[in-house]
């Protein structure tokens, strides 16, 4: 049996000494996507933070590659493999494509690396990245994650704010990330499109997991998402959250 990529064993985290994030348990295969999804507020945001670091986890065990980190801080957890894809799609805005790709490159994955993921980048290469759309920041984004050489990879709402088919390209490219090896632990709003990729997921409901397991499971059955999101069977046969995702959301979570 296979060492996950990363393993989660009852951690519990607080935001402002207000307990946020309960006992979570789970667990990321190497080379293949994990879905974390739940309600706004639910704790995914949090739990993400606490991976990487930058909020403290209260109890419990983080381990990369079947080694502990949770009580290394960020630079060492980075260092281990971790790469962290965080909502506010941060860039060197006065940087061009190719300079923000150089500064995160850590390993032997260069920019010709982004851009083989990204075409589009390769046309903006020498573009100041706050001139880039949304889409293309984020493209960007995800491309300085990968030349950072990680083997895990966490992303939070990749798609906020962002349309559709633009969306859709950057699910494809997080398949690409696992095509090269790389385990994604990935929260997303559009939870229909996450599934589509995902092969295990897990939903939180208050800082809990409330359902784990095969991403099909909850695609073929939106009243059961419906339940696990948020504790109640789906009213009417009304859509469930995997139907009526809100690009303009936002996780509420940190102070």
């Amino acid at each position: 049996m296979s060492v996950p990529a990363l393993s989660l064993k009852d951690v519990s985290i607080k935001r402002a000494d207000v307990p946020v994030v309960h006992g979570v348990s789970l667990d990321v295969e190497p080379a293949s996507v994990t879905v974390l999804l739940g309600a706004n507020g639910a704790g995914k945001t949090t739990l993400m933070d606490g991976i990487a670091g930058l909020a403290r986890t209260g109890g419990g065990t983080v381990e990369l590659d079947g080694h502990r980190v949770d009580k290394l801080p960020t630079y060492r957890r980075a260092q281990a493999g971790l790469a962290y894809v965080e909502q506010a799609r941060t860039v060197f805005r006065t940087l061009t494509v190719e300079q923000n790709l150089l500064v995160s490159q850590t390993g032997d994955r260069g920019p010709e690396a982004a851009y083989r993921l990204f075409p589009e980048l390769e046309k903006r290469r020498t573009l100041q990245a706050g001139s880039l759309s949304g889409g293309e920041q984020q493209m960007l984004v995800l491309g300085r994650a990968l030349v950072s050489g990680p083997r895990t990879v966490l992303i939070d709402e990749m798609s906020a704010g962002l349309a559709p088919v633009v969306v859709r390209r950057l699910m494809r490219a997080v398949t690409d990330l696992v095509e090269l090896g790389i385990a994604v632990l990935l929260i997303e709003q559009f939870a229909h499109l996450a599934l589509e990729i995902g092969s295990r997921a897990y939903v939180l409901r208050k800082g809990r997991v409330a359902f784990e397991g095969a991403c099909a499971d909850l695609r073929d059955d939106s009243a059961r998402l419906h339940a696990a999101y948020f504790g109640t069977a789906q009213p009417h046969g009304g859509p469930g959250p995997a139907d009526r995702p809100r690009p303009d959301a936002a996780e509420s979570e940190r102070p």
